[in-house]
């Protein structure tokens, strides 16, 4: 527990991004309260990118609907396995670097 705690402290900009998207997610997906952010490509120009609805298929995915989550966009399960894989290579890596 005290690895994960350090491994927080040394990542704290990433896990502060990381847990606003949750949490921002997770209140929307609970009560329909929404301060996720924006899409800005969108916002500006009116045109939907390749991220666009990733928010809201992860939003599907907290609400166990996979087929919400790939009809928002099927990028979602990447863009999981990525960041997912990401953090396990980088906390082991972190393990190594302290010990």
């Amino acid at each position: 527990m005290i690895m994960i705690f350090k491994y927080i402290v040394h990542n704290k900009y990433l896990f502060i991004i990381a847990s606003y998207f949750v949490f921002s997610s997770a209140l929307y997906a609970v009560s329909g309260f929404n301060i996720t952010i924006p899409c800005i490509w969108n916002l500006i120009f009116d045109v939907h990118c390749p991220g666009c609805g990733l928010t809201k298929a992860f939003i599907s995915l907290l609400k166990i609907d996979p087929i919400g989550a790939w009809n928002s966009n099927p990028l979602i399960f990447v863009v999981i396995l990525v960041v997912s894989t990401y953090f396990i290579l980088d906390f082991k890596k972190f393990i190594k670097k302290i010990s």
